[in-house]
């Protein structure tokens, strides 16, 4: 035999020995923890609960200030033919004459309310949606010119979406004077 034999042959066995070594280990045990220690371990973290040390809060409870409106006055009701559905107040942009009696008025009885979705798809002949900004929705940012001058000649009910749902067009709000101020001393 060679010399790469021999080596081989060598490395073999160290190999061997090794694997051999690690099935020898046994698993080591130990006992499980009786109910005085586990009850010894709940006591120390409740001692530790952070927020047992935090002060009460002082002031009126923001959750009664809010309450939810009546769900049919924050809301317009567009209807047609023995479909009806709900839209936030503003979220109708522009409401053609011929369509007018179509918003707001009592659903004939056995009129099935239908989600927005479902009313635009059997409606889009004569509903028209205007996908707006977060920022334009708040009012914060101007409607396009040419979005503007689109509406002008659309003779379709517009809707304001946001992500492909109705929502609520803020009129523009002015900035306020402090900017307007701010401004000013800058350029000067």
């Amino acid at each position: 035999m060679n010399l790469k034999s021999y080596i081989t042959l060598i490395l073999i066995g160290l190999c061997n020995l090794s694997f051999g070594q690690d099935a020898e280990k046994k698993p080591v045990y130990r006992d499980a923890e009786t109910h005085d220690q586990i009850a010894k371990k709940l006591v120390e973290t409740q001692n530790k609960n952070p927020l047992a040390k935090l002060e009460e809060s002082k002031g009126d409870d923001p959750s009664l200030k809010n309450q939810p409106q009546n769900l049919i006055a924050s809301s317009d009701i567009i209807s047609f033919k023995g479909l009806i559905t709900l839209v936030p107040k503003r979220a109708i942009v522009q409401v053609p004459e011929q369509y007018k009696k179509r918003i707001n008025n009592a659903p004939a009885a056995g009129s099935k309310l239908v989600g927005w979705s479902e009313f635009y798809a059997l409606n889009r002949g004569w509903i028209t949606s205007l996908e707006v900004s977060r920022l334009q929705a708040e009012g914060r940012e101007p409607l396009n010119e040419e979005t503007s001058e689109n509406l002008k000649k659309n003779g379709n009910l517009v809707v304001a979406t946001y992500s492909t749902g109705p929502i609520s067009l803020l009129p523009l709000k002015e900035p306020e004077k402090k900017e307007e101020e701010a401004k000013s001393i800058q350029k000067k």
